[in-house]
């Protein structure tokens, strides 16, 4: 038996938040946007009686059928276990990092700090952005660009007195990258990040001129 409406966990498809009404026109309706039509007629008749709610629901969904708003899709998708895997990793990397500056601050001898160059997987804004509010969170690293024509990020490390820091910078880099996309991203870009890292020439040094910011 055809479904009459279909909800995301059924249809991977759907934009997450949505149910889609399939009939002789295929309407997707968003359920955020009929919850605060719903509370607007609630509102309206500054009465809150079950009677009231079921109309506004109703409403609620004539109106979103009748003027559908044009589908638009940010690339979110909810993935618990991967939400809580990243929250689990940012929790430790916070506490890891947090010592290992302590640790450099109270160093006898001086560091030299440089910006490197790291190349991602995902050219999407919202994963790039993700990715970048993520690591900027974490201590003794922070992001000060984003280019997004090549998918770079410019990571400030405070210790690039060796190769290996440098390195493990931008493996740090690419492990939020691949947690954040298996928690928010869609299957093409799980199925990206699953792939190997990016080669990079870089070696430390910010390249001449700015790019186009995110």
């Amino acid at each position: 038996m055809r479904r009459l409406i279909r909800f995301p966990y059924r249809n991977k498809d759907l934009p997450p938040f949505s149910c889609e009404f399939r009939g002789r026109r295929r309407r997707v309706l968003d359920l955020p946007l009929l919850a605060w039509l719903t509370v607007i007629w609630v509102l309206l008749w500054s009465s809150l009686r079950w009677a009231n709610v079921l109309t506004g629901v109703v409403v609620a969904v004539a109106v979103c059928l009748a003027f559908p708003l044009p589908q638009v899709d940010l690339g979110l998708r909810l993935h618990p276990w991967g939400i809580l895997r990243l929250a689990g990793f940012l929790l430790y990397d916070m506490y890891t990092s947090g010592v290992k500056v302590t640790r450099q601050i109270f160093a006898d001898h001086p560091h030299r700090p440089a910006v490197i160059a790291v190349p991602l997987r995902c050219r999407s804004d919202l994963m790039l952005t993700a990715t970048a509010v993520a690591m900027s969170n974490v201590p003794g690293g922070s992001v000060v660009e984003v280019r997004r024509a090549t998918a770079t990020v410019f990571l400030h490390v405070l210790d690039a007195d060796r190769p290996a820091e440098l390195d493990a910078a931008r493996r740090s880099v690419w492990r939020m990258e691949e947690l954040t996309v298996r928690a928010f991203g869609t299957r093409d870009e799980i199925a990206r990040v699953a792939g190997p890292p990016p080669t990079t020439r870089h070696t430390g040094e910010r390249p001449e001129g700015r790019g186009e910011d995110a």
